[in-house]
């Protein structure tokens, strides 16, 4: 396994919808994982321009195992209400607008990381994320990479024992009964792991991100975690980062 790392700065105010919020289209202030893969799968298609974007979409989610982002610096989101058209054509009277409310978010940059099973594609996403336009969570998020791991980083599986204690910088499971937080803060938010519908399954997974709010100026965060049993976890010797796997690739 190989871990490409990379970290972003927003161009603009960003707006990376919860899916399930269409009426108040509230914001992640942080890439889920589905937003990662079509990050890159996007960047890919856009800089070969050999097949239709689903095509991407497809053959990089199977080459992904995981997928996270963390702030690095810190994020301010607001509320504003937006005027959205309804109707173009109406009677004299009717009504052809509708207010919605809308979150946006800025921060100044995004670490973001993707664990490969090979370096199939890796050399091709490195120069794909430098050279073609990217956007996070929609069309009008703009960001620019502004610093990349040269090659791919080593990732290795191990198992840690139980009661010992970790540190978490990146977005995880939110699973109580496996492990205590010992330290630090974080907020639960629900995400999809993938892009692509699985036999019609394709469930939204409660995530814990380490967070911290002051004066409603959201910082990055650390966790440290006491294991409750024997886990599974995925680590990156060269950065000294340890992350859990995804629910769908080993946690039951």
């Amino acid at each position: 396994m190989k871990a490409l790392i990379f970290k972003i700065r927003f161009n603009s105010l960003y707006s990376i919808r919860v899916p399930f919020t269409w009426q108040s289209a509230l914001t992640y202030p942080f890439l889920p994982p589905s937003g990662i893969i079509g990050l890159l799968a996007n960047a890919l298609q856009r800089y070969e321009n050999k097949g239709h974007p689903k095509e991407y979409l497809i053959e990089i989610e199977k080459e992904i195992i995981w997928a996270g982002s963390r702030l690095i610096s810190p994020c301010i989101i607001k509320s504003y209400t937006t005027s959205a058209i309804t109707k173009w054509d109406v009677k004299l009277g009717e009504k052809s607008t509708n207010a919605l409310g809308r979150e946006l978010g800025y921060t100044k940059s995004m670490e973001i990381m993707a664990i490969f099973k090979t370096e199939k594609y890796i050399q091709k996403i490195q120069s794909a994320i430098s050279t073609t336009p990217l956007t996070c969570g929609d069309s009008e998020s703009p960001v620019t990479v502004i610093e990349k791991c040269d090659t791919p980083l080593e990732v290795k599986e191990f198992t840690q024992p139980k009661d010992s204690e970790i540190e978490i910088m990146f977005p995880l499971p939110f699973l109580p009964d496996k492990f205590e937080i010992k330290k630090g803060t974080g907020r639960v938010y629900l995400v999809h792991e993938k892009c692509l519908k699985e036999d019609k399954n394709f469930p939204l997974i409660m995530y814990i991100l380490p967070l911290k709010e002051q004066n409603g100026i959201v910082f990055p965060e650390k966790l440290i975690l006491r294991l409750n049993e024997e886990t599974k976890l995925y680590y990156i010797p060269r950065k000294q980062i340890i992350v859990f796997p995804h629910m769908h690739r080993g946690i039951k």
